[in-house]
């Protein structure tokens, strides 16, 4: 889905959001009201914030499509992450404000002996607020798949979040109904309590977006194939990827080629590699060259030799860019660390030494490469 057809799939799901929770706030504020219920009008006070937060991302939608320009030459993409953080806190804010008035009710129940009271026909429109909550639920998180929009997919959990606790009202309200005990309060801790959390959840993968995740695994596969699809291309390593918005990349990879390739043979490579990536990928990639070179004989003893050493490393995720200058009589090639080692250095300096050991005349430097995307 291109950038115009997806910001107009967000914005009219976000608007048809706006309508249904402006509609149910209308009914319960009204029962709450009538029927003296604090867990009601809090609920109603939950779909304002719904109704707010497609607000929100209709905003935060429209300005992240916005050209890239002098002072953000990136583009304005990751504004939906912060779109993201901003529905938390409205979320966040609702749980709050739960609790707080039903402990306020809790109190004037034992103080004063306050009751709630409930017609037939309040709970008939509670009952139908919660068909329509799952219904909205439902329908932006099948619209956040399509779109692939962390904003809409906050919402629709938000929503269902909603009718669960809506639920429990209801049944608080029957409870206080067929019984007469009172139960009011405590369902509205508890309806806040869900709420704060899911306002948790939200602000952690929002932010987690903002600090960088790392790619799907599929997705970085895929990449991979592509390029080693490539005429000329040996191996692929070192993707790394940056988001800048949804379906906004920017990256770097290093490939492998032949060390007798000429300037012009290893550019068009790298052109072909730029523009499967631009093309199909929507990345603008940048592209590093390794120069392999151990097909002769002593090369390929001396690279199988290293792989023994490496092989014992279990934290030792790769090895790559390995190339033997017999001249200089230099061995240099990469390693990528898994981030469950605390001490890669130490790590790369026992490799180095067992390989010194068994190549004495040779200079060895091995680089220290990050896990971005293999695990």
């Amino acid at each position: 889905m291109d950038d115009i057809r997806r910001e107009k799939e967000i914005i009219k799901t976000s608007i048809i959001g706006i309508v249904a929770n402006f509609f149910l706030v209308g009914f319960k504020a009204f029962v709450g009201f009538v029927a003296g219920s604090i867990s009601i009008i809090m609920d109603a006070l939950n779909n304002l914030t719904d109704a707010l937060s497609s607000v929100i991302t209709i905003c935060g939608t429209k300005l992240s499509n916005k050209r890239p320009n002098k002072k953000h030459p990136y583009g304005y993409g990751r504004i939906e992450y912060i779109t993201s953080t901003l529905i938390a806190f409205l979320i966040l804010f609702a749980g709050g404000m739960a609790i707080y008035e039903s402990v306020k009710s809790i109190v004037d129940h034992f103080k004063y002996g306050t009751m709630p009271e409930f017609e037939i026909y309040s709970i008939i429109i509670i009952a139908v607020a919660i068909i329509a909550k799952i219904g909205i639920g439902l329908f932006f998180i099948k619209k956040s798949k399509k779109t692939e929009s962390d904003a809409l997919n906050a919402s629709g959990k938000d929503a269902l979040f909603d009718s669960i606790l809506s639920t429990s009202t209801l049944i608080g309200m029957l409870v206080a109904k067929l019984f007469g005990f009172y139960v009011e309060g405590y369902l509205g801790i508890a309806i806040g309590a869900f709420i704060f959390r899911s306002g948790v959840e939200v602000l952690k993968e929002s932010l987690s977006s903002i600090i960088g995740n790392r790619f799907d695994k599929d997705l970085v596969n895929n990449i991979k194939n592509d390029i080693n699809q490539i005429e000329g291309v040996i191996g692929s390593f070192d993707l790394i990827l940056n988001s800048y918005g949804h379906n906004k990349n920017i990256g770097s990879v290093h490939i492998g080629v032949k060390d007798d390739l000429t300037s012009k043979e290893i550019q068009e490579i790298e052109r072909n590699v730029t523009y499967l990536m631009f093309t199909k990928y929507n990345t603008i990639m940048t592209v590093g060259i390794y120069a392999e070179n151990i097909n002769d004989e002593d090369s390929k003893q001396i690279y199988n030799g290293v792989q023994e050493i490496v092989k014992e490393y279990k934290q030792v995720l790769q090895m790559h860019g390995f190339y033997v200058d017999k001249s200089k009589k230099l061995l240099n090639f990469d390693l990528v660390i898994s981030f469950d080692d605390d001490k890669p250095f130490e790590t790369i300096q026992k490799i180095k030494e067992e390989v010194a050991k068994n190549n004495p005349e040779y200079m060895i430097i091995i680089n220290y490469d990050q896990d971005f995307s293999l695990s």
